[in-house]
């Protein structure tokens, strides 16, 4: 490493040492509305209750949040398949992502906190666990956590991994930091040949690529079923609001709104339209999930708001209750809500946030609309609507507008639905490729 680079590392360092105190306290706020966030703290500056004689010989898997450890199940899943008797060290940086981790747990494996990246930090993170081989998910890529696995022979490698244009013009902004952390893993495996291209201008040593780990998820059986016989138990389309973040579901509930009064003047012109129409009397069902569990009160609030009545799938039983908005306040359903869904809004691409990942909806064959904003999964958004799996729009309006005119036509979102689930069976692959590519790192 260049003196600048390493200057700029241990200037980095010491402000990551300073930050700790505002962590604390940024984890006690957040663990108010989501209780996980206080479990294990000091787990997150390297200390660890599990004796250090039976933490050896750990393949350690980093997943940051929800969405990574549901693709780290599928990971697993194929290494177990290969290594029956590898044990695993799993670590997060997010409340929901470290539940949903719980599960994926077997006998012999540890779940621990992602330490945070001080130089103090992760020296003891490599001293107490002293994994075999580091697997990190998608985009977690930490100037310290590198520099102590590359200091302790520990090889790191990226899997699945993306990096969107924004991101890449972020990392070379300050290129003497990102460039040696990126240049210094052992490999990278891209899921496209746009990562991989932008990834190898940080200095990336890439060496495959390999489609995403997402297509080789089969959603829950059970839970489509469940939620295909719910749908046609309705008797009316559903449209479903998908992962919706902060601002995106009132701007949905006033476009819902508007063309509830616009149908209602076309079908009634000389009489004309008065007063507030409920989407109780539209010609499709109202469904909203929002991306974050400590939303759902919010979420609830806003929709009551709007003078429209809720009802949450933790209150029903054998089929959803009756009201203006069904509000999916659950984990883990994902595969339930799309089944029971005729079509679905990409939420976090209506605001500049990136969008969501898109390829559960096609699995389970819902049509996606999604907004202009999906430069996270840039390229499984182009390849879904190449596909006829996913439309663009510009604007929740025409975004509400093109979901209603999809309902009313049956034969319109069949063939969506089909190009969905031919879309996502045909780029499956991924997790087999990647196993086959660490072979010689796993070997015994």
């Amino acid at each position: 490493m260049g003196s600048a680079s390493l200057m700029i590392r241990q200037l980095y360092s010491l402000l990551m040492w300073a930050a700790q105190p505002f962590l604390r306290r940024k984890l006690r706020r957040r663990g108010l509305a989501e209780p996980g966030y206080l479990d294990a703290i000091e787990e997150r500056f390297g200390h660890y209750t599990l004796p250090a004689e039976t933490a050896s010989e750990l393949v350690w898997v980093h997943a940051v949040s929800l969405g990574e450890t549901r693709t780290a199940g599928i990971l697993l899943a194929a290494l177990r398949a290969r290594w029956p008797g590898v044990r695993i060290l799993l670590t997060h940086g997010t409340a929901t992502g470290r539940a949903e981790g719980a599960g994926l747990l077997r006998a012999g494996d540890v779940q621990v906190w992602q330490p945070w990246d001080s130089q103090a930090a992760v020296a003891r993170f490599f001293t107490h666990f002293k994994p075999r081989l580091g697997l990190l998910l998608e985009t977690e890529v930490w100037p310290n956590t590198v520099a102590g696995a590359q200091a302790r022979g520990v090889p790191l490698v990226l899997v699945n991994a993306r990096l969107s244009d924004k991101s890449l013009q972020q990392a070379l902004r300050i290129a003497w930091l990102s460039r040696p952390a990126y240049a210094a893993l052992a490999a990278v495996y891209a899921q496209s040949d746009n990562d991989a291209e932008r990834l190898r201008k940080l200095g990336a040593r890439v060496e495959g690529v390999f489609g995403n780990l997402k297509f080789d998820a089969a959603p829950d059986a059970a839970q489509q079923d469940l939620g295909r016989r719910w749908r046609q138990a309705v008797g009316r389309p559903v449209l479903m609001l998908a992962s919706s973040r902060e601002g995106e579901e009132d701007e949905f509930l006033k476009q819902i709104t508007a063309l509830a009064l616009s149908t209602r003047a076309q079908a009634a012109p000389e009489k004309g339209a008065t007063g507030k129409p409920s989407p109780a009397t539209a010609d499709f069902r109202i469904l909203i999930v929002p991306r974050h569990p400590q939303r759902f009160d919010e979420v609830q609030a806003l929709v009551e708001k709007h003078g429209l009545s809720v009802s949450r799938r933790s209150s029903w039983a054998d089929a959803p209750v009756a009201a203006d908005v069904w509000l999916g306040d659950s984990l883990g359903e994902m595969a339930l809500y799309y089944a029971m869904s005729d079509v679905a809004l990409l939420g976090g691409s209506f605001a500049p946030l990136g969008g969501q990942n898109l390829i559960e909806a096609a699995a389970c064959g819902c049509p996606v609309i999604m907004g202009p904003h999906t430069f996270n999964f840039a390229e499984v958004a182009e390849l879904a609507e190449v596909a006829g799996a996913a439309r663009r729009v510009q604007d929740m309006a025409e975004a509400v507008r093109a979901a209603r005119a999809m309902l009313i036509r049956p034969a319109a979102q069949q063939a969506a639905a089909t190009a969905g689930r031919q879309f996502s069976a045909q780029h499956r692959g991924a997790a087999a490729n990647t196993v086959r590519a660490l072979e010689e790192l796993l070997k015994d």
